[in-house]
């Protein structure tokens, strides 16, 4: 009982630590926020936070993964809303982008993600995340004939980075029409794929 307890305590120590600290990066950036601002927030010791989080790193680490598996899920849902495969990798592709332009989801995912865990590790946490759905999609849609015969890997790659790669510029421009504009720039490029089966 008493272990039962411990456990459900630490537990929520480790909600109320990803919370605040989710926030202040969202606000502040990364690099602007310190470990008593975090612990002082989420009303722990230093202690309490090192039992969960080896690092600042490692706690920014565990948001981010929270911050991907949101935008998974969103993304998701707006897909699987859809019947046809064909619009639902669009549609997926599209909320992808749009979900992109909340500036927490900019702040944490595109900005300060590469920049704090580097490329190769914020790539490959992205590819768990998403870039797995995306290449699920387009194997079924090769498998039914809607996208010409490829290999899977190097297309999901293409359009996962022309998408990551758009999605870092819409965190950076002030281009009043950008959304839209990149929508239909990604509706040209995924009609393109699709042309290339007839």
């Amino acid at each position: 009982m008493a272990s039962e307890l411990r456990n459900r305590q630490r537990e929520q120590t480790r909600r109320t630590l990803l919370d605040e600290s989710r926030r202040l990066f969202a606000a502040k950036g990364y690099a602007a926020v310190g470990l008593s601002e975090i612990t002082a927030a989420a009303g722990v010791t230093k202690g309490a936070l090192y039992h969960n989080f080896a690092s600042k790193t490692e706690l920014f680490r565990a948001v981010l993964q929270e911050v991907q598996d949101e935008v998974g899920e969103r993304v998701a849902a707006v897909a699987d809303a859809r019947t046809e495969p064909w619009d639902q990798l669009v549609a997926g592709c599209e909320a992808f982008l749009t979900t992109c332009t909340d500036p927490e989801i900019q702040r944490i995912m595109l900005i300060d993600g590469p920049a704090v865990l580097g490329w190769r590790e914020w790539r490959a946490m992205d590819e768990g995340a998403s870039a797995r759905h995306l290449h699920e999609a387009l194997s079924g849609l090769v498998a039914a004939g809607v996208i010409a015969p490829q290999p899977i890997p190097p297309l999901t790659h293409l359009l996962s980075g022309a998408m990551n790669e758009a999605a870092m510029w819409l965190a950076d421009t002030t281009e009043p029409n950008a959304l839209a504009d990149t929508i239909s720039a990604l509706r040209r490029l995924l009609d393109s794929v699709r042309s290339g089966s007839k």
